[in-house]
Order: C-alpha cells, then structure tokens, then sequence
C-alpha cells in the first residue's frame, strides 16, 4: 500500500439528539447526528407501511398468477 495516503482514524462519541451515545472510530473529530436507531421511526416499529393505488395487491396478484403456472 502506499504510505500517507490512509485517513487517521480516531475514537469518537457519536452522538444523537435524542441523548443516545455510540462510541466509534471516524476520521472525523465529533460527530452529531439528528437520528439514529433508537429514534427512527422505521426501527422503533412506529412507521407505517402504506399502500398507495394497491400496489401491493398488484404485486401479490402478478406473483399468484406465476406461482399457479408451475
């Protein structure tokens, strides 16, 4: 590898706005972030799938009709 090229790495806290710290290694300082995992809605188990023009039922139609051809 060639030398003087690599980022140096340091040990971080990163933090979120919600409070919860992760401690990580960055090529950055500090590190703030406005969402994490603790928070977002998608990991929490709080958002919610929403089905626009059916098109789930299009996909489970489609995929029915080439399962029966088997």
């Amino acid at each position: 590898m060639k030398k003087d090229i690599h980022p140096e790495l340091h040990e971080v806290t990163a933090r979120c706005a919600c409070g919860y710290a992760l401690r990580t290694s960055s090529t950055d300082s500090d590190l703030t972030v406005s969402i994490c995992s603790n928070c977002h809605p998608f990991y929490t188990g709080s958002q919610r799938v929403i089905d626009t023009a059916g098109r789930i039922e299009k996909f489970a139609k489609r995929y029915n009709k080439q399962d029966k051809k088997k």
